[in-house]
C-alpha cells in the first residue's frame, strides 16, 4: 500500500465497540452500518482509511450523466451529486470531496454554458479524485477546471491593453483568500500572527492580487472546432451535441496572456515569462506558502469533526501537511488520516466537553439518513433535486449561494454563549427559526414517504424485525445515527414515546413506529450537533 496514509502513532488505533466504530465512520464518511462497523473493528481505523483510499474508483459523475444519454433534459446536476453522495461504493472519497467543495466553491447556481451539468460532474470528479491526491495538483486542477473558469472569470481574462483594460482579479484573490492561505498570517498551530501593536499581520496585500492575476490571463475553454456547435440551442431545448470540452482543461491563448512582471508573496516572474511557467511559478508559491497547512487543515476539520479545533490539533494536521514522514508536502490521504484519526477526534472526552463537535449539516443529514436505511432509486435517476430553499432543506450540494460557501468558517452566532466565550459555529449560518420547523416537517414527509414520488425509497427492513421491541430499536437508532451519543433520559423519552408493543403489531402500526423513531433521533439535539 505506497500510496495509503501514513501513520503517526495515534493513541486510537481501533475501535474497543461498536459505537466507537461508528463514532469514527461519521465522521469519516458521515454514515454507519453494521458491515462498516465490523469492518472498521475488524481492520482498525488506518488499515480502514488505506483500504477505502486504495480501492479503485468508481463511477464518477461525469460518466453517470453521459450513462443517462445527453438528450435527457430532467436529468442535471443535482441528480448527478445525490447520485454520488447516497449511492456510489466509494463513499469515503465521494464525502470527502464535498468537505473540498465547501472551500474550493463552484456553484450549479452560476455556471452559464452549454452543458452546465456535465461541467459541474468534471468539477465534481476533479474533487474526488483530490481527496486522495497531492494538493498541488488538486490547485492546478481546480485552477484549469472548465466549471472554476466560468465561475470565478478565469475563462476569457484577457491581459491589459492600451485602453486601460487590466486583468480580472477574482480569481486571484478567492484563491489565496479562500483556497490556500487565507487573510492573516498563521502560527503553524493556526493562531494569527501579530504586530507588535497587536493586530493580526495580512497575509498578502491588493498588490499582490493585481500582480497575480496577470498570471490567470490567456485562458479559454478547450473548444475543438467539431464541437463549436456545443453553443447553439437547437430546437428540442438541448444545448448541443458535444460536450467533451467539460472534461478538458482550459487551454492558454498566449497572445491574451499578460507577460508583464509580476511579483506577489515575495515570488516574482520575470517579463515575459509564457504563460505555462507563469502559472508553474504561481501555484509553486501558494502550494508552499507556511500558511497551507494550518489554513486548510483547521477548515478540514471543522467539515468533518469540530468546529473549535484545539490550537495544538490544528499544528499536527498542519505538521502531516507539511510532511506526510515520507517527505511529501500536501499529501491529502495523510492530511485527512491525520483530521480523523488525531487524540482530540478519538478521544472519548470529546463526548462530554460542551465546546467539541458541530452541526450536522442540512443535506449531511439527508445523505445520513438516505445511506443507513440503504434508500435506491427505482429508476436510477435520483430526483432528489435542489433542496436549497427554506422550505426544503435550505442547503443543496453545488449549490452554495456564494463563493463563500453556504456558511463562513469564522461564523459565531450573535448573542450567544458561543459568541461569549469567542468560539464559533459555521452551520449555525444556515440555522433560523423556519430553517428548524420546515428541516423537521420535511424529514416527517421524507422519513415515511421516501423522495422524488417514492422512486427514491428506504429499506427498514432490519428496524421491522425489531418494532416489536421499543428499547432495542431506539438503541440500534441511537448507533447508527448517532453513535451511541444519545443521553439516557433522550433514549427513555423516545422509548416511552414509541409505545406500547400492541400498538405496533399490525404492519402499518410497525412502520409507524419506525418512522417516529427516526424522526424523534433525528430531530433532537443530541442528533443535530454530532460529536
Amino acid at each position: 500500500m505506497a500510496n495509503s496514509p501514513t501513520g503517526r502513532g495515534y493513541a486510537y488505533a481501533a475501535a474497543k465497540s461498536d459505537v466507537e466504530a461508528a463514532r469514527f465512520l461519521i465522521h469519516a464518511q458521515g454514515w454507519a452500518d453494521d458491515a462498516q462497523i465490523a469492518a472498521v473493528r475488524n481492520q482498525g481505523y488506518l488499515p480502514w482509511l488505506a483500504s477505502q483510499f486504495d480501492a479503485a474508483p468508481t463511477q464518477g459523475g461525469w460518466a453517470w450523466l453521459a450513462s443517462k444519454g445527453l438528450k435527457t433534459p430532467e436529468i442535471g446536476v443535482d441528480n448527478m451529486v445525490w447520485q454520488q453522495l447516497m449511492a456510489s461504493p466509494d463513499s469515503l472519497r465521494k464525502r470527502l470531496a464535498l468537505a473540498l467543495s465547501e472551500i474550493f466553491v463552484v456553484s450549479a447556481n452560476d455556471i452559464n454554458a452549454s452543458w452546465p451539468e456535465f461541467a459541474m460532474a468534471q468539477y465534481w470528479d476533479t474533487l474526488v479524485d483530490g481527496a486522495s491526491g497531492n494538493f498541488r495538483d488538486l490547485l492546478e486542477a481546480i485552477t484549469l477546471n472548465p466549471a472554476m473558469g466560468m465561475y470565478l472569470n478565469t475563462r476569457g481574462n484577457q491581459k491589459e491593453d492600451d485602453d486601460g483594460r487590466q486583468p480580472d482579479e477574482n480569481y486571484a484573490r478567492e484563491v489565496m483568500q479562500l483556497m490556500t492561505i487565507g487573510l492573516v498570517q498563521l502560527e503553524p498551530n493556526g493562531q494569527p500572527r501579530r504586530s507588535a501593536d497587536g493586530r493580526p499581520l495580512p497575509t498578502y496585500s491588493q498588490d499582490d492580487v493585481s500582480q497575480l492575476a496577470r498570471v490567470f490571463t490567456g485562458y479559454e475553454l478547450d473548444i475543438d472546432p467539431s464541437e463549436m456547435n456545443a453553443f447553439a440551442a437547437p430546437a428540442s431545448g438541448r444545448r448541443g451535441v458535444s460536450n467533451g470540452w467539460t472534461t478538458r482543461p482550459m487551454r492558454l491563448m498566449p497572445t491574451r496572456h499578460s507577460t508583464l512582471a509580476a511579483n506577489f508573496l515575495g515570488a516574482s516572474v520575470p517579463a515575459g515569462t509564457d504563460g505555462k511557467t507563469a502559472l508553474r511559478i504561481a501555484l509553486d508559491t501558494l502550494f508552499n506558502h507556511p500558511n497551507v497547512g494550518p489554513f486548510i487543515g483547521r477548515q478540514l476539520i471543522q467539515r468533518l469533526v469540530t468546529s473549535n479545533p484545539s490550537p495544538g490539533y490544528v499544528g499536527r494536521v498542519a505538521t502531516v501537511f507539511a510532511d506526510n514522514g515520507a517527505g511529501v508536502r500536501g499529501d491529502m490521504r495523510s492530511v485527512f488520516a491525520a483530521v480523523l484519526l488525531d487524540n482530540e477526534a478519538r478521544a472519548p472526552a470529546g463526548l462530554s466537553d460542551p465546546n467539541f463537535g458541530r452541526l450536522r449539516e442540512p443535506m449531511l443529514r439527508l445523505v445520513q439518513w438516505a445511506r443507513t436505511f440503504k434508500v435506491g432509486s427505482a429508476t436510477d435517476t435520483w430526483k432528489v433535486g435542489d433542496t436549497s430553499a427554506i422550505t426544503n432543506l435550505g442547503q443543496s450540494p453545488l449549490r452554495s449561494p456564494s463563493v463563500f460557501n453556504f456558511f463562513r468558517p469564522g461564523f459565531v452566532p450573535p448573542s450567544t454563549a458561543i459568541a461569549v466565550n469567542r468560539m464559533v459555529a459555521p452551520e449555525f449560518q444556515l440555522v433560523s427559526e423556519a430553517s428548524v420547523c420546515t428541516y423537521v416537517n420535511r424529514m416527517q414527509a421524507v422519513i415515511s414517504d421516501g423522495l422524488a414520488a417514492g422512486d427514491l425509497m428506504p429499506d427498514y427492513g432490519a428496524e421491522r424485525r425489531l418494532a416489536l421491541d421499543a428499547s432495542a430499536l431506539v438503541d440500534r437508532l441511537n448507533l447508527l445515527l448517532c453513535a451511541g451519543q444519545l443521553s439516557t433520559a433522550t433514549v427513555n423519552v423516545i422509548k416511552t414515546a414509541l409505545g406500547t408493543p400492541e400498538a405496533a403489531s399490525g404492519e402499518s402500526n410497525r412502520d409507524n413506529r419506525i418512522f417516529a423513531g427516526i424522526l424523534l433521533v433525528m430531530g433532537c439535539p443530541e442528533y443535530l450537533v454530532q460529536k
